[in-house]
This record gives structure tokens, C-alpha cells and sequence, in this order.
């Protein structure tokens, strides 16, 4: 595994504002990081909002991602929505739909999904959600990617992807701590988020260059990083990105 994480790829869930409510620092983040994870409507964003976040992120050559999310408004995506796996694989495709409408608008395109929140963390959980996703990806466009939360039995993920012709993103979590098993240590706790920007760069460093974090309990895990996932939405964060682009570098 060492040596595997050595072109890492900055990305960030963006264009999440909709109406008059403003989130984030899109404008000022874009610049520094390598793909946009962009909301489709479902628990951020607007029409007039993501064809303003295409077009940011074509103008400094990002790579644009769907941020799909279970229909919940009020509570941003971060609530478990009882869904069919039907409802999953429809949800999914109407977001992809909604984005991709603005990407051939001005002539960039899809390059992959990241689901948002709740259905991330389901989609993690339970295969059959998992499978839902892949099942509309592939539906939709094959040459997308989707992008995953990397553990260490990342290899089961892949082979189940395989299946639908889909391939695989492995995003690491650059300010959250993870539980032994790899799972992220639920938002509920209040050690979940990591705020010392030091240790977080310290970290980042160690999984380029020795492929593996440390979880909450100092267990080793290696795991496969394709990607960190950074997050924009707080008076730091223009800081904090820098400081992990410079870890990266």
C-alpha cells in the first residue's frame, strides 16, 4: 500500500446556497481545489444557483461532480429519508437529470456522483442502497464514477461496482475522525470533527506518504485516497484548504 495515495485530489461540496440563503465561499474556494461536488436541488441549491455553479467551475477548470441527497430541505440532507430502493435509483436520476441540464447548457459534462449526507452514509451501510445508486449511474451515463467514503475493504465496493460498469472515487475525510472499523464517528459525538488545522495537515501528509490514518482509538488504517473532501462552509475555510493543498504538494 505505500506509496499507493500519491496524486491526491482536493474536493469540496459547493453551491449549496438557494433563493436569498447564501452557504459557503464558493467564489473564493473554487480557485484552489480540484473538483465540485455540486448540489442538485434536493437539499441545497436552485436552479439559477447551479447553473452559476457550473459556470464557476468551468471557468477554473474543475471537475464537476452531482451532490445528489434524499428530498429534505429543512434538514439538509443529513436526515435518513424512507425511501424504496426504486424512489433511490429515481431521486438519484432526477438530480443527475437537473445538473447535467446545466453542464450541456455550457458545454462541460458530468465526470461523476458523490451522494450528499444521509444517502452517502445509507448508501455506505446497506448494499441494496449502495447497488440503487450504481443502478441509476449506470442508467444514466457508465463513463461517470461514484464517489465513496474509502475504508479498508474498499476491494468489496469496487468488485460490486464492477457489476454495474461503474468505477470508483475513494474519498478520505481530512477533518473527521474515524471509529477502528473505518466508519466515520457519528456528527452526534463531539470529537466527530477534527479542529486543530495542524494535526488535520499532519494527518493528510501520513496518508500520502505511508497510505494509511490513524482512527480514534490510534488504530491503523490503510486505506486507498483518491481524494480528500474539504469543507467550505466555515469562517476558516479559504485557510484550511491552502494549508491542505501545501500537504498535498
Amino acid at each position: 500500500m505505500q506509496g499507493e495515495n500519491l496524486n491526491i485530489r482536493l474536493n469540496c461540496d459547493m453551491g449549496e446556497s438557494f433563493g436569498i440563503w447564501k452557504m459557503g465561499f464558493d467564489e473564493q474556494i473554487m480557485p484552489y481545489i480540484d473538483m465540485a461536488n455540486l448540489a442538485c436541488g434536493f437539499h441545497a441549491s436552485d436552479a439559477v444557483t447551479m447553473s452559476k455553479s457550473v459556470s464557476l467551475a468551468k471557468t477554473h477548470n474543475v471537475t464537476i461532480g452531482a451532490h445528489p441527497a434524499y428530498q429534505d430541505l429543512l434538514g439538509f440532507g443529513r436526515r435518513t429519508v424512507l425511501c424504496s430502493l426504486e424512489e433511490i435509483k429515481a431521486i438519484v436520476l432526477y438530480q443527475l437529470g437537473a445538473l447535467n441540464a446545466f453542464c450541456k447548457a455550457q458545454g462541460t459534462a458530468i465526470s461523476y456522483v458523490k451522494p450528499h449526507g444521509a444517502l452517502y452514509n445509507d448508501m455506505m451501510r446497506d448494499e441494496n442502497i449502495f447497488k440503487a445508486v450504481l443502478s441509476a449511474i449506470s442508467s444514466f451515463d457508465k463513463n461517470i464514477k461514484l464517489m465513496i467514503l474509502s475504508t479498508p475493504n474498499y476491494e468489496a465496493f469496487a468488485h460490486t461496482a464492477m457489476t454495474y460498469g461503474i468505477n470508483l472515487i475513494y474519498e478520505v475525510f481530512a477533518d473527521r475522525n474515524y471509529n477502528d472499523d473505518g466508519t466515520l464517528v457519528a456528527r452526534t459525538h463531539e470529537n466527530a470533527v477534527i479542529h486543530d488545522e495542524l494535526k488535520v495537515a499532519q494527518r493528510i501528509s501520513l496518508l500520502k506518504d505511508r497510505a494509511y490514518i490513524e482512527s480514534i482509538n490510534n488504530k491503523k488504517l490503510f486505506i486507498k485516497a483518491d481524494t480528500i473532501c474539504v469543507h467550505g462552509d466555515n469562517e476558516k475555510a479559504l485557510d484550511f484548504i491552502k494549508l491542505l493543498k501545501k500537504a498535498l504538494s
